[in-house]
């Protein structure tokens, strides 16, 4: 697998597209960084990490709206192996006008782009969200 992080989000747009509870996510500190953000943001319910050494995996329990439908109405991946996305604080963008997230890496740990607009720092974008 070249790109983890595509396949996550590719795993977590497929379980909703299934109308999955939850899904399994094969475990890495980025992808751990990258749930815990989506968690903080309300688009997902909640995760958690289970096993040990290579078998290690996170859960991702979806979250849907009362009529059903999923929270996440989009997520894309930005940077990518073979193309880089690097931004500096003042070019990190909004997403949908401001009703969804991106993601960066930052010196300072993974990010909402509001947050890294808030501190100062720019980053790698990793992934958007609405």
């Amino acid at each position: 697998m070249t790109d983890p992080i595509a396949d996550m989000l590719s795993r977590i747009r497929n379980g909703i597209s299934a109308d999955k509870k939850s899904v399994d996510i094969p475990a890495s500190n980025i992808k751990v960084d990258i749930v815990r953000v989506l968690k903080d943001e309300g688009y997902i319910e909640d995760y958690r990490e289970v096993g040990e050494g290579l078998s290690k995996k996170i859960v991702v329990d979806l979250k849907y709206t009362d009529e059903n439908a999923s929270v996440i109405a989009e997520i894309k991946r930005v940077s990518k192996p073979g193309l880089r996305t690097y931004v500096s604080k003042s070019l990190i963008p909004r997403v949908k006008g401001g009703m969804g997230i991106a993601i960066l890496s930052t010196s300072k740990g993974v990010m909402t782009g509001m947050s890294a607009r808030k501190m100062g720092i720019g980053g790698e974008i990793l992934a958007t969200v609405w």
